[in-house]
């Protein structure tokens, strides 16, 4: 270091002898005090103009020196970089949101038929099958009532069909006739209105699932639509529900990729978008899109509270950068620097390009114009370089 600083002054000094010699040989107009007394203004003005010419030779000659130096030094500051090349990738965006775990065969089981619930039949956490008994409502008596109107119904079936008989034979009036067809019509009709109000004293299973929940006990008296008997739930087709805004529409379709996230569970999976809704909601601005869950799971139950990525925007030809690596100008540009020019030494030289950008995911962000696939790009040192500056590449990252 002290060897190039000795050589660099020889240097300097030895160009200022040989400017002085060369100065020496030219005409000039006196000494400066010499011409300021002589009160001559043309004077003046010729000799600050043959010395702003000497400064400029001065000034030139010591660039050139300055270069020779920068050239030859060892001990010079180039920057350290590393660089990578820009290549196609696939690029996935997704947008996140918040769902809930819902099912459709999930029921709150509620009477019709108003009277004591006289049997339940079930317990919390058994498995029932469609149409299976769940649970019997005391009739009052209709059963009984039901009884006595099937005999009636017997006797105006059998005086019907004897009238029926005589009228085909032309014996016995037709007004007879009809009256035992009417009695016999309405009293089937009214065992049938008695068949069905008895029949909604025998709660079912509307679909094969799980008692849930036992809300209401054998002996308690019930109201229909107002006291819940039961819960019965059915896990096997549970589906997530999500709020999605409405500038997705156009993005958010069926089949979507959807990345999903139980977080009090520690569970991650991958679905897709099985439907989505046809309404917008007008006090929030959302449509409803519906994840199917793609494995069972006892653990996943319904209102659990589900964090979701869905897939909106898919690149199979994108440029990517990392966002650290992009700079601002003044003007509101964004701008990287890639590399030419490359030497023997792994030296090269920066150019600045400016870049339009897209979407971002993770620390990546997409470029959209300004570069070109195969172009080599600054990554570390990337804030310390300028334009058209020499740099040095340490080091080639992947």
């Amino acid at each position: 270091m002290h060897s190039t600083y000795f050589k660099m002054n020889k240097i300097i000094a030895l160009l200022i002898t040989l400017v002085l010699i060369s100065s020496c040989g030219e005409k000039e107009t006196g000494t400066v005090d010499a011409v300021i007394e002589s009160n001559d203004l043309k004077s003046i003005r010729l000799k600050k103009s043959e010395l702003v010419q000497k400064q400029n030779q001065l000034n030139e000659q010591i660039k050139r020196l300055d270069i020779a130096i920068s050239t030859r030094d060892p001990a010079k500051k180039i920057p350290l970089v590393t660089t990578f090349q820009l290549e196609q990738q696939h690029f996935d965006h997704y947008i996140q949101l918040q769902g809930n775990v819902t099912t459709k065969d999930l029921l709150v089981i509620y009477p019709e038929f108003s009277g004591i619930l006289s049997n339940v039949y079930v317990k919390e956490g058994q498995w029932v099958k469609k149409g299976e008994v769940l649970a019997k409502i005391d009739d009052g008596g209709l059963s009984q009532q039901l009884a006595q109107m099937k005999i009636q119904l017997d006797l105006a079936k059998t005086t019907f069909e004897r009238q029926q008989r005589l009228w085909d034979q032309k014996i016995g009036s037709e007004m007879q006739y009809l009256q035992a067809k009417s009695n016999y019509e309405a009293q089937n009709q009214a065992i049938g209105q008695l068949e069905q109000q008895v029949a909604k004293t025998i709660i079912t299973a509307p679909f094969s699932g799980t008692i849930d929940d036992v809300l209401t006990e054998q002996g308690n008296v019930v109201m229909p639509g107002q006291t819940p008997l039961m819960r019965l739930i059915n896990l096997n087709n549970m589906y997530i529900v999500a709020d999605v805004p409405e500038k997705y529409i156009a993005n958010v379709t069926q089949h979507r990729k959807v990345e999903i996230e139980f977080p009090i569970l520690g569970q991650k999976m991958e679905s897709k978008v099985r439907q989505v809704g046809d309404f917008i909601n007008p006090s929030n601005r959302t449509f409803r899109a519906e994840v199917a869950i793609p494995k069972k799971d006892s653990s996943i139950k319904p209102n659990l509270t589900v964090k979701l990525r869905i897939n909106d925007y898919t690149n199979e030809k994108a440029l990517l950068l990392p966002q650290s690596i992009i700079s601002e100008n003044a003007s509101g540009e964004q701008y990287i620097y890639s590399i030419k020019d490359i030497e023997n030494n792994d030296e090269a030289t920066a150019q600045k390009m400016i870049i339009e950008t897209g979407l971002t995911q993770g620390d990546m962000i997409e470029v959209l114009t300004g570069l070109e696939p195969g172009m080599e790009i600054v990554r570390e040192g990337a804030r310390s370089v300028n334009d058209c500056q020499k740099i040095k590449i340490i080091k080639q990252a992947s």
